[in-house]
């Protein structure tokens, strides 16, 4: 019975000392003049679901949950929206040149289609963010109207 203390014990001090351990949580603009969404290329229905869907991890718009604040979960969060942002940054979109944002409008109507984005896990804990099938088809067909529209713009 003591050893199921002291096991305790030092668990809950391994816990209390990774909180010492930095996340580096990415930092959150809230002034993105150069987002998708103000670029015009986004109506508002769609860009409700961004914000609901994609713009935790794709945006600089981030918020960041309660459990993002505690390790080890923080490291994981941070380390989610870093490569998020890298592969796809919505309030980045004027940075990036027409063929970027081709391939971009590409890979989202992909991910979409295929079930990948929103990710699982991130859902797991934010299920207001599940997309059903109509929302679904809205960002596919957004993507590719898009898509047209982008390449126009460059002639």
């Amino acid at each position: 019975m003591k050893k199921r203390y002291y096991i305790l014990g030092l668990l809950l001090l391994v816990f209390l000392g990774i909180q010492l351990v930095p996340s580096e949580l990415p930092e959150v603009k809230a002034n993105n003049p150069g987002d998708i969404i103000q670029s015009g290329l986004v109506n508002q229905d769609v860009a409700a679901l961004l914000k609901k869907s994609c713009y935790d991890c794709h945006s600089n718009e981030s918020v960041f949950p309660w459990y993002s604040h505690i390790a080890p979960s923080s490291w994981l969060v941070a380390k989610d929206i870093r490569e998020g942002r890298e592969e796809l940054n919505f309030s980045e979109w004027e940075n990036y040149d027409m063929m970027k944002k081709l391939s971009l409008l590409d890979d989202i109507a992909i991910a979409v289609k295929e079930g990948e984005m929103p990710m699982q896990i991130y859902l797991l804990m934010h299920p207001s963010s599940k997309l059903d099938e109509n929302q679904r088809q809205s960002i596919i067909d957004w993507a590719e109207e898009s898509m047209d529209i982008v390449a126009e713009e460059e002639d």
